[in-house]
C-alpha cells in the first residue's frame, strides 16, 4: 500500500494539526485505513475489516458507477447552482418522486447538519414562530444552531439549554416513561408534546418546529410507538408548527420496506419537512431539505436569497442520481429487507444463549462495529446497503464468541467471590455486571425488573429489544 508516513507518524501528525475534539474509532489503537471496495475496508498491511460502521457509504465503498458519474461530469463542468444545468432539475424530480406528492420543493446543501440548519430557518419563517421541540438525547448536527436542539451534545458539555429549546421524553417504550405494558405509549408520549406546547403558550412562546429522526440513532436506535408521529403532527400544526424528519442517517431504503423511514409510521403521516444528507452522495459531500410550495413560499417572501455555493452543483448532482441508479438496479432497498430479516433471525438465537450485553467493539476480529445511546449500550449496525446474508453471519459469529468469553470471564470472577465471602454473592454479581456495561449510568426511571444482573427473572435483554424494533 503507499503511504505518506507510517502509522506513528500519522498519528503524530494528527495530534500536532487536527483538533483534539475530533476523535477517532478505536483510539486505543486506531485502525490506519488506505483504501475500502464494497462493504469492506482494508489497512495499511493489508488486512480486511468488514464495515459495520459505514452508512454514508451507502451503496458500497468506491462503487464503480458512482465513481465514473463523478469523473464524467467532472471533465465537463462544475459550477454553481445559479447557472441553468439539467443535473439539479433531474435529480430534484428524480428525489421528488420518491416522497408524498407534497414533498416536491428542494433545497440542496452539502451536509446534514447544513440541511438541518436551513430547516428550522423554513420552519421559522413559515409562521414567524421561534420555539423547536426536540426529543431527548436527540442529534441533529454539529452546527450551534442545531447544538442547541440536540440533548445528545449540549447535556454532555457547559453549554445549557436555551429558553427557546423544548425537550420532550424520547417515544422509547423499553426504557422511557411510558413502556410496553402501558395501554397507549404512543399518546402518552404524544401528551408530553401537547404539555409542552401549552407550557409554551402559557409563557407567551410560539412553536416554531418540532424535529425528530424518523428513527433515533444516536439516542440508542429508537422506533417510536405505532401513531405517535400523527398525534404530535396534530399538535404541532394545532399550534402553527410544522413537523421536521430527519432522514440523515435513515433514509435511503436504510429500512426496507420503505424508502423513507418516516414511512413505516403509515401513509397517514407525512411531514411538512425532511432533511436528508449522508448516504445521498454515497460518501460525497451532499445534502438536501424538501419540503412544501406553501413553506418554500413563506421563505421566499422573506426577500433574502438562499444561495449555497456548492449545494446542487453538476457534480454533485451526477453523483446523486447514480446513487438512486445503483439502489434501483441492484436491488439494494430489497437487499436491506432479506439481509436485515436473516440478522435479525440470527441475532434472536442469541436471545437465549446471552444473558448480557455490554460495551461490546470488534475491531480485534476484524469486524468494525460500535454501540450508542444514552447509557452506551446499544449497537449499532449500520453497513454498506451491499452488507450479505454471509456478512451477517460472520458479524455474529464473531459477537457470539465474544459475549461467551466476557460472560465466562464474568461468572469466574463471580465464583471466586463467592468462594471468598458467599454473604456478598448478590451484591457483587450485580458490580460485576455494572462494570461491563462501564459507559452507562444509572436511569433514575428504570424499572428495577428489567434489569439483567444474572439475578432477574425477566430473559429478555437490551439486545433483545432491539431486535424486535
Amino acid at each position: 500500500m503507499c503511504e505518506l508516513y507510517s502509522k506513528q507518524d500519522t498519528l503524530a501528525l494528527r495530534g500536532k494539526h487536527i483538533g483534539p475534539s475530533c476523535e477517532i474509532f478505536f483510539a486505543a489503537d486506531p485502525i490506519k485505513i488506505v483504501r475500502a471496495q464494497r462493504q469492506y475496508m482494508f489497512d495499511e498491511k493489508g488486512e480486511q475489516y468488514l464495515d459495520c460502521i459505514n452508512n454514508v457509504a451507502h451503496v458500497g465503498h468506491c462503487h464503480p458507477e458512482v465513481f465514473k458519474a463523478a469523473l464524467k461530469q467532472m471533465e465537463l463542468l462544475n459550477t454553481n447552482s445559479r447557472f441553468l444545468h439539467d443535473n439539479i432539475v433531474e435529480y430534484a424530480k428524480r428525489l421528488s418522486a420518491t416522497l408524498p406528492e407534497k414533498l416536491s420543493v428542494c433545497y440542496f446543501t452539502n451536509s446534514g447538519s447544513e440541511a438541518n440548519d436551513l430547516a428550522l430557518r423554513l420552519a421559522r419563517q413559515f409562521r414567524d414562530h421561534q420555539d423547536v421541540i426536540t426529543l431527548d438525547h436527540a442529534y441533529h448536527g454539529h452546527l450551534s444552531s442545531l447544538i442547541e436542539i440536540s440533548p445528545y451534545k449540549f447535556r454532555k458539555g457547559k453549554d445549557v439549554k436555551k429558553e427557546f429549546v423544548h425537550v420532550a421524553p424520547t417515544p422509547d417504550t423499553y426504557r422511557g416513561k411510558y413502556r410496553e405494558d402501558h395501554s397507549d405509549p404512543a399518546s402518552a408520549y404524544a401528551d408530553e408534546v401537547r404539555k409542552i406546547i401549552e407550557e409554551a403558550h402559557n409563557n407567551g412562546r410560539k412553536i416554531a418546529a418540532f424535529i425528530a429522526e424518523s428513527m433515533q440513532s444516536c439516542g440508542g436506535q429508537i422506533i417510536p410507538p405505532a401513531g405517535y408521529f400523527q398525534r404530535v403532527a396534530e399538535y404541532v400544526h394545532r399550534a402553527g408548527g410544522v413537523f421536521i424528519a430527519d432522514e440523515v442517517q435513515v433514509g435511503f431504503g436504510r429500512v426496507g420496506k420503505h424508502f423513507w423511514s418516516f414511512q413505516m409510521h403509515g401513509e397517514d403521516f407525512v411531514p411538512d419537512i425532511v432533511t436528508m444528507g449522508k448516504p445521498m452522495g454515497n460518501g460525497h459531500p451532499m445534502a438536501c431539505v424538501v419540503t412544501t410550495k406553501e413553506i418554500a413560499e413563506a421563505f421566499n417572501s422573506a426577500g433574502v436569497e438562499y444561495f449555497n455555493t456548492y449545494g446542487g452543483n453538476p457534480v454533485s448532482c451526477a453523483v446523486g442520481l447514480a446513487v438512486l441508479d445503483i439502489i434501483e438496479n441492484e436491488d439494494l432497498q430489497g437487499n436491506a429487507t432479506r439481509v436485515g430479516n436473516y440478522l435479525i433471525e440470527l441475532l434472536n438465537k442469541q436471545k437465549a444463549k446471552h444473558t448480557l450485553i455490554g460495551d461490546v467493539r470488534m475491531k480485534e476480529k476484524r469486524v468494525l462495529l460500535s454501540v450508542d445511546g444514552p447509557h452506551r449500550n446499544v449497537l449499532k449496525i449500520k453497513p454498506p446497503m451491499c452488507f450479505t446474508e454471509e456478512n451477517a453471519k460472520v458479524m455474529v459469529d464473531q459477537l457470539d464468541g465474544i459475549l461467551t468469553a466476557v460472560e465466562e470471564a464474568m461468572q469466574a470472577e463471580t465464583q471466586s467471590v463467592i468462594s471468598e465471602n458467599t454473604p456478598c454473592r448478590t451484591k457483587m454479581h450485580k458490580d460485576a455486571h455494572v462494570e461491563l456495561l462501564s459507559d452507562s449510568t444509572n436511569d433514575p426511571t428504570e424499572n428495577p425488573s428489567r434489569k439483567r444482573n444474572g439475578m432477574c427473572t425477566n430473559k429478555h435483554s437490551l439486545l433483545s429489544k432491539r431486535l424486535k424494533t
